[in-house]
């Protein structure tokens, strides 16, 4: 199924792509949700694996919660279920295939059709330029695919996960090993008719609105809000961008913003700074001031939340999306969560969600290693790589962000808008690539050079 065939939910294939249980952050095109904070100790996770594929005895790794034995559960099949048909979830799938895991594999999504890419939702789908079925993520490797099912709670004595389909029937689906990927929701300011973009059935919607409307309010001014800004200016609308702050300082930094900024006055985009708040209201907003701002279309682009709702309950540490260790596991060495409902360890204590494409890529990776391998697999180390475009201006970032200060100019000039940028900040270095084409693995070189 592709997206845009439409379907009936609570489906089940064998194809190794599934509906997303929650969208995932998967580029640039969504702006990092700090949710950290001051967190306590997370159980001891065991330090042992699960079975490696050819085991036929002995016990797994030990954890907090009571299970069946080593010995019974490798005397069957062994299952693992990864909960989230997004990036994350598809990349789990196909390293525990690559990794040697020979048991039958469930992935589990709430959505009706194949994973899909979403940085191309606020950019080519919204303006019209790219088709929904192009975005379907390469096929993984070879499992059931259930989607239009939600998954509803986890029992970890039993190592079962409960599902609901679209139908209403319900299921629990046993597990030997857990890859928790259920990603994130867009956040909501709670006004009536509120219009987000997260999934394709946001896009498809929002693009809608955009081809019957004059004139677009975009309340936030992340990554997604002006990327969605930039493509309504393109398409002719008059467009407002409203914030707390100047768009994108907090993400970028002041230099990177300013050039944003510059570059969307140039195309007519208004930004409005509202440090004292915005109420949103039918066809537009209020400040705290009474101003009033009016628009045929209001979109709220603020951030997203983990899902994490069915996962109440079940034992598991929640701070701002599932906690987990150095190796993505979830308090248990069977148990891993990945992607952007994975609350990472930043090393002072707290836990912060990195809800990018490149942390749930190597969030999953690292996350199946450690279900396989236990102790012995390597840590993941967070790499940050970001990237966005709007306004005539594509940027590739390496590095925690935000940007300190004014950078080093390596090649071109930022007034042409064409440049190899570095901050040679000794505790957050970061490089950037503005309308510069430089592979990847050189931009992260610069940064930690």
């Amino acid at each position: 199924m592709t997206p845009g065939s439409g379907g009936s939910g609570g489906t089940s294939s064998t194809s190794g792509t599934g509906g997303p249980q929650g969208a995932t952050g998967s580029g640039g095109a969504h702006g990092a949700d700090r949710t950290g904070g001051a967190a306590g100790t997370v159980d001891a996770v065991g330090t042992g694996g699960l079975p490696g594929p050819a085991d036929t005895g002995g016990t797994a790794g030990t954890s907090g919660t009571a299970g069946t034995s080593g010995a019974s559960r490798t005397a069957r099949t062994r299952r693992a279920v990864v909960v989230g048909g997004s990036l994350a979830g598809v990349t789990a799938v196909d390293e525990l295939r690559g990794q040697g895991w020979d048991g039958p594999i469930t992935l589990v999504g709430d959505e009706p059709w194949a994973a899909y890419a979403r940085p191309p939702l606020s950019k080519g789908v919204l303006k019209g330029t790219e088709d929904a079925g192009a975005l379907v993520l390469p096929e993984s490797g070879e499992a059931e695919v259930l989607t239009g099912t939600r998954a509803t709670g986890l029992d970890l004595t039993a190592r079962r996960v409960r599902v609901r389909n679209d139908d209403g029937s319900a299921d629990d689906l046993p597990y030997d090993a857990l890859v928790i990927a259920t990603g994130a929701r867009a956040r909501t300011l709670g006004h009536p008719g509120e219009r987000t973009l997260r999934t394709l059935d946001d896009a498809l919607r929002l693009r809608a609105g955009v081809t019957r409307s004059r004139s677009l309010l975009v309340i936030g001014g992340g990554f997604l809000g002006m990327e969605i800004a930039s493509v309504a200016a393109e398409l002719g609308l008059s467009v407002t961008v409203v914030d707390v702050r100047t768009p994108l300082v907090t993400t970028l930094g002041p230099y990177l913003a300013g050039l944003f900024g510059r570059a969307a006055y140039e195309r007519g985009v208004r930004t409005v700074v509202a440090p004292d708040g915005v109420t949103p209201a039918p066809y537009g907003a209020e400040l705290a001031d009474g101003t009033r701002l009016e628009a045929d279309l209001v979109v709220t682009a603020v951030g997203c939340r983990p899902n994490t709702e069915w996962l109440e309950g079940s034992g598991l540490t929640l701070l701002g999306g599932v906690v987990v260790d150095e190796r993505c596991r979830a308090g248990a060495p069977d148990i891993v969560a990945v992607g952007d409902v994975a609350a990472f360890p930043t090393g002072d204590g707290r836990f912060r969600r990195t809800p990018h494409w490149d942390s749930a890529i190597g969030q999953a990776r690292a996350g199946v290693a450690a279900l396989l391998n236990g102790d012995s697999a390597p840590p993941y180390t967070p790499r940050p790589y970001f990237w966005t475009e709007a306004f005539g201006l594509a940027v590739k970032l390496a590095g925690v962000l935000p940007a300190a200060g004014e950078p080093a100019v390596l090649k071109g000039s930022a007034e042409a808008r064409s440049a190899l940028l570095r901050w040679d900040d000794p505790h957050h270095p970061v490089a950037a690539a503005l309308n510069h084409r430089i592979p990847v693995a050189r931009l992260r070189a610069l940064a930690a050079a």
